[in-house]
């Protein structure tokens, strides 16, 4: 009888702990979506564990693959280096995102505390930074805080190599977005010819 109810209140309890797992889903055509339990949410611009681009008018229009960075906490909340001595957290300056990179936070020294603290630490290194649009700008914030974690076991990434990766391996977030990006180009190019 005694064994019973020990059975019993353990089931209740297995039980309960089933109900209270958070649920993960995933998105049936794109695993990167959920990591960690964290999703990316397109209407609220929120990409966890992320590095977020938007275009930069008149510079992307002639060069498309030139755009303003920035690099998402575990939350999702994107953290950028907007200008002079300023970190803008949650409002990109130059828009809503229009691609993103999902990156693992298993590759991080510190999983994701090691995350959220390097990115909190290249933010407030940057509120002390003179915006340089060619050698220390929105992709440097970003390179500190892929450094300062020491993402894939690397400390060498820097504005060259993410600008690269992200035209490689960033996903648009819409097909809005992608037209934000190439029509300008497409429209001035085709003036040009």
């Amino acid at each position: 009888s005694n064994s019973q109810m020990a059975t019993t209140e353990e089931k209740e309890v297995r039980q309960a702990q089933e109900i209270s797992k958070p649920e993960v889903v995933m998105a049936p055509d794109d695993p990167e979506l959920a990591i960690l339990g964290e999703k990316v949410d397109h209407k609220r611009s929120r990409y966890p564990y992320a590095i977020v681009w938007t275009p930069i008018p008149l510079l992307t229009w002639m060069l498309p693959f030139i755009g303003h960075m920035g690099i998402a906490m575990s939350s999702g909340v994107i953290r950028d280096f907007a200008g002079p001595y300023f970190v803008s957290e949650d409002h990109m300056a130059f828009g809503r995102p229009t691609k993103y990179w999902m990156l693992n936070p298993a590759k991080v020294k510190g999983g994701t505390r090691g995350w959220d603290t390097a990115v909190s630490d290249a933010s407030e290194e940057y509120r002390h930074h003179m915006h340089n649009l060619f050698c220390d700008n929105c992709h440097s914030h970003v390179a500190l805080a892929l450094n300062t974690m020491h993402y894939d076991r690397s400390t060498s990434w820097n504005m060259i190599k993410l600008c690269f990766l992200m035209l490689i391996y960033g996903k648009y977030v819409s097909v809005c977005a992608f037209l934000k990006t190439w029509l300008p180009f497409l429209i001035l190019a085709g003036g040009a010819v």
